[in-house]
């Protein structure tokens, strides 16, 4: 970056929320420093999820000025907005006057039977893999899942010739008829363009000539140390798949790391089963001068991030003192409307890929932390023993102490308490999340200057 001094913000991500944020504060004059792990600009998705712009273009400015840095890893945001972070082998802190949040979704958890064979990967490391041409041709591919980016995944593999064993919808039946209530919001300007690119998704699967299974349940995978079968109930029958490299994903949720370690407030949203941070019409989190935008704040897809990404930012140049009231909000205008286009989709996609409580929710032997191998049954015991939260948990077990950090035991974690309490997750809450956010080497910690 270009000096030490105090930036007006630092924005986290640069996907599409994160660019907005950026690129607009930029664009006024602010201050702005954008960090970002990956190498590329785009976030996880990039361009699949509705986005159109170029993200090295948007980041170029940022770049230019020295105030974009990739393959920077984000490890603690302090209250008083200091972003500590590495890059190239170094940390360093940074304080800033605000500090936007755009670390985007993760995948939520699909504990079934097996799924820490090796073998079983997620329907983001297709993506990679996709992206990066990596996915061998000699190794058959079985997705299994549900939600949009499980399906546009499906269509990408079937476009460049991927070679694909199955696909296994697990869409169940009766979330399509239920969905139905919410088709006529999901009909309006920009609802109807993301319906029309979902059904086109599906006609390219539906006449991919790979075989393809429907209302999947019980799905099993078994094997030694790594998958050699699969076995599910699809198309009204029992199936076994012989196969070596299977794709789970049941939808993505907000990544919830970052703002939780800060102590954002968090709410329960029961459309997405998931956490949310509690934020304002802005993306102001209850930690003041910290804003979640895009994915990380509620599922929506990259345009409706983008426009997240843009409000925060117009928040942030009022607070700054570079917009008055009447200049924000005239700006924001459009954003909102945009935004309200994008989401129009949204109640009906929630409830047609709602996920099965039984996946939420596992069977006693499912192993919940594949870091510490814990089992659902484990947890369960552990709250007929009066363990009645998830550090309770964590301090009896271990799970959430592995490298993930609870990434993938959390969300389960929380939900499994709350069915054997029969409370709702909302009073259950989640683990205490601590820094440092990613594993760090001790000698970066060392080699730190006094307010380096």
């Amino acid at each position: 970056m270009a000096d030490d001094t105090l930036m007006d913000a630092v924005v986290i991500g640069a996907g599409p929320a994160g660019l907005a944020a950026a690129a607009t504060l930029a664009r006024h004059g602010a201050a702005t420093l954008l960090l970002d792990e990956r190498a590329a600009a785009g976030g996880q998705c990039g361009w699949w999820n509705g986005w159109q712009a170029d993200p090295e273009v948007i980041a170029a400015p940022l770049a230019a000025s020295g105030r974009y840095v990739r393959n920077a890893t984000v490890w603690q945001v302090t209250t008083s907005r200091e972003v500590w972070f590495s890059a190239g082998g170094a940390s360093r802190v940074v304080a800033a006057r605000l500090v936007i949040l755009a670390t985007g979704a993760m995948e939520r958890p699909v504990p079934v039977p097996g799924a820490t064979l090796r073998g079983t990967i997620s329907i983001g490391q297709v993506s990679e893999r996709l992206r990066e041409g990596t996915l061998s041709p000699d190794e058959p591919l079985v997705l299994a899942g549900s939600g949009p980016l499980f399906f546009q995944v499906a269509e990408r593999c079937l476009s460049l010739s991927a070679n694909l064993a199955a696909i296994l919808d697990t869409t169940p039946w009766i979330n399509q008829i239920a969905a139905l209530g919410h088709l006529p919001s999901g009909l309006r300007p920009g609802g109807r363009a993301v319906l029309a690119q979902g059904l086109a998704f599906k006609r390219v699967i539906e006449r991919g000539g790979v075989p393809l299974y429907r209302h999947v349940r019980d799905i099993s995978l078994a094997g030694d140390t790594e998958v050699a079968e699969l076995s599910f109930h699809g198309n009204g029958l029992d199936q076994r798949l012989a196969t070596h490299l299977v794709a789970l994903h049941e939808g993505v949720i907000p990544a919830q790391h970052v703002p939780r370690s800060v102590g954002a407030a968090y709410d329960w949203d029961p459309a997405q089963h998931c956490f949310r941070p509690r934020l304002d019409a802005w993306g102001m989190s209850s930690v003041d001068g910290i804003y979640v935008a895009g994915d990380g704040a509620r599922i929506g897809g990259a345009a409706a991030a983008q426009n997240r990404g843009a409000l925060a930012a117009l928040d942030a140049l009022h607070r700054l003192g570079v917009l008055d009231v009447s200049q924000r909000d005239g700006a924001a205008a459009g954003e909102r409307a945009a935004l309200a286009r994008h989401l129009a989709a949204q109640p009906f996609l929630d409830r047609l890929f709602s996920t099965r409580r039984a996946l939420r929710v596992p069977a006693d032997e499912v192993t919940l932390c594949p870091c510490e191998d814990v089992t659902v049954g484990a947890v369960r015991e552990a709250v007929r023993a009066s363990h009645h939260g998830p550090d309770q948990v964590k301090s009896l077990l271990r799970c959430g102490m592995g490298p993930c950090q609870g990434r993938l035991c959390g969300p389960v974690v929380s939900e499994v308490i709350a069915g054997e309490l029969g409370r709702p997750p909302a009073e259950i809450g989640y683990f205490r999340v601590r820094p440092p956010l990613r594993p760090l080497r001790l000698e970066e910690l060392a080699e730190m200057e006094p307010g380096a």
